[in-house]
C-alpha cells in the first residue's frame, strides 16, 4: 500500500481518541435529537429494536462504547510505550462501529443474526486491540480492562438476544448490568486520573491511598456486577442483597472521593467537573439501593449514573485528553464549564427532581435532552478542528 493511500497521514486516524471522540459526541447528540422527536410524537426511525431499545442500546453500546474504546486505545500507549492502534487497523474499527450505529437505525430488516454479528464484534476486538500491547510489555495490571471490555461485549450480546427471542426480561436487565460496568470502569479509571490531574494542575501532593477503601470501593461495585450478571442469566430474584451491596458501594465511593479535595478545584472547571460526575457514582448507586428496597422503578437511579456520572466524566475527560494530546495547552476553553455545568443540572433534573416531583417528567424529559445536545455541542464545535488536525507540537499522535 502506498503512502498516499496510508490513513496514518491523516491526523484523524493517528490515534484512537480522535475518530472515537468526535464521532462519539457527534452521534450522542444526533441520537438523542432523534429521541427527543420521539418524545414529542414525530418518527424520524424505524430502528431495529424499536426506538424504546433502540436508544437505551444505541447510548451504552453506541456512545458510551465509542468514548471507552477512545480512551483506553489512546491510554494503553502511555502505560505500555507501545504504539497505539492507527491507520488501517483503526480505520477498520471504527468502520465496524459506524456501520453497526447505521444498520441498526436504518436497516431492521435484516437478518438479527447480522446485525449481532456487526455490531457484537466490536468491543472484542477493542479488548484484542488492547490486550495486545499490554501482554507484549507484560503490564499485567492493566490487563484488567480486557475482561470488563469482554463483559460488556456479553451485555450486548444479551440485549440482541432479548429483541430476537422476545424475551422483555432479559434487556432491562442487561441494559442494568450493562451500565453497572460501564461504572466500574469510570470507578477503576476515575480511582487513577482525577487524583493525579488535581495533583498536577492545584500543585498538591497526591492523596495516600487507603487500601482498604480502595478494595471496598472497587470490591463493592464489582459485587454488584457479578450479582447484576447472575440475576440476568438466571433471572434470581436478589433485590435486598443486590440493594445492600449497592450501599457499601455508595458509601466507600464517596469516602474515597473525599480523600481526592475536590473543592480546591472551583476555578477548574475540568477539574470539578470530574470530582462532581465521580459524586454521581455513591449518589446514583444510593438512589438505586433505596428504590430496591422498596420496590420501585430504578429510572431515575439509572439515569443518575447515565448523565451524570456516565455523560458528564466522558464530556470532561475529553476535554482534557483531546488538548493535552494534540499537544495543546490543557485549559477549560470558553464555555466548556457552562456545559459541564448544564450536564449535572441536567443529571438533577433527570434523577433526584423526578423523585421529588414525579408529574413534571414530561417537560424535563425535554429540558434534559436539550441539554445534553447543548454540551455535546459545545464540544464538537471546539475539538472537531483539534481531532482533525496534526499535533500543534509536530509529534506523532
Amino acid at each position: 500500500m502506498t503512502a498516499r493511500c496510508n490513513p496514518k497521514r491523516f491526523a484523524f486516524m493517528r490515534l484512537a481518541f480522535r475518530p472515537f471522540f468526535l464521532l462519539g459526541a457527534l452521534f450522542s447528540l444526533l441520537a438523542l435529537l432523534v429521541w427527543l422527536a420521539f418524545w414529542h410524537g414525530n418518527l424520524w426511525l424505524a430502528p431495529y429494536g424499536g426506538m424504546f431499545w433502540w436508544h437505551q442500546h444505541e447510548m451504552l453500546f453506541g456512545f458510551g462504547s465509542a468514548i471507552i474504546a477512545g480512551f483506553l486505545l489512546t491510554a494503553v500507549q502511555n502505560w505500555t510505550g507501545r504504539p497505539g492502534l492507527s491507520g488501517w487497523p483503526l480505520f477498520a474499527l471504527v468502520s465496524l462501529w459506524l456501520t453497526a450505529r447505521l444498520l441498526l437505525a436504518y436497516a431492521a430488516h435484516l437478518p438479527a443474526w447480522l446485525l449481532l454479528l456487526i455490531d457484537g464484534s466490536f468491543l472484542p476486538l477493542v479488548a484484542l486491540a488492547m490486550a495486545k500491547p499490554v501482554i507484549t510489555v507484560r503490564m499485567w495490571r492493566n490487563l484488567m480492562f480486557v475482561p470488563v471490555l469482554l463483559v460488556l461485549a456479553l451485555t450486548n450480546i444479551a440485549m440482541h438476544v432479548g429483541v430476537m427471542t422476545g424475551n422483555t426480561l432479559l434487556i432491562p436487565e442487561a441494559g442494568h448490568l450493562a451500565i453497572l460496568i460501564i461504572t466500574l470502569v469510570m470507578v477503576l479509571l476515575g480511582g487513577r486520573v482525577i487524583p493525579f490531574f488535581t495533583s498536577r494542575k492545584l500543585g498538591i501532593p497526591q492523596p495516600d491511598r487507603r487500601r482498604s477503601i480502595e478494595i471496598t470501593s472497587v470490591g463493592a461495585l464489582a459485587s454488584v456486577v457479578l450479582l447484576q450478571g447472575i440475576i440476568m442469566l438466571s433471572s434470581l430474584s436478589a433485590n435486598t442483597t443486590l440493594a445492600a451491596l449497592m450501599v457499601i458501594a455508595a458509601i466507600s465511593n464517596g469516602w474515597r472521593l473525599s480523600f481526592w479535595k475536590g473543592w480546591l478545584s472551583w476555578k477548574e472547571p475540568l477539574l470539578w467537573g470530574l470530582h462532581l460526575s465521580y459524586a454521581f457514582i455513591p449518589l446514583g448507586l444510593a438512589m438505586w439501593a433505596w428504590q430496591l428496597f422498596t420496590g420501585q422503578r430504578v429510572e431515575t437511579a439509572l439515569h443518575a449514573l447515565a448523565i451524570g456520572s456516565m455523560g458528564t466524566m466522558m464530556l470532561a475527560m475529553m476535554a482534557r485528553v483531546s488538548l493535552g494530546h494534540t499537544g495543546r495547552t490543557i485549559r477549560t476553553l470558553p464555555g466548556v464549564g457552562v456545559a459541564l455545568g448544564v450536564l449535572l443540572i441536567a443529571a438533577l433534573l433527570r434523577s433526584v427532581w423526578l423523585v421529588l416531583f414525579p408529574h413534571s417528567s414530561h417537560w424535563v424529559y425535554s429540558v434534559v435532552i436539550i441539554a445534553w445536545c447543548l454540551s455535546y455541542l459545545v464540544f464538537v464545535l471546539h475539538y472537531a478542528v483539534p481531532l482533525l488536525s496534526m499535533r500543534v507540537d509536530g509529534e506523532d499522535g
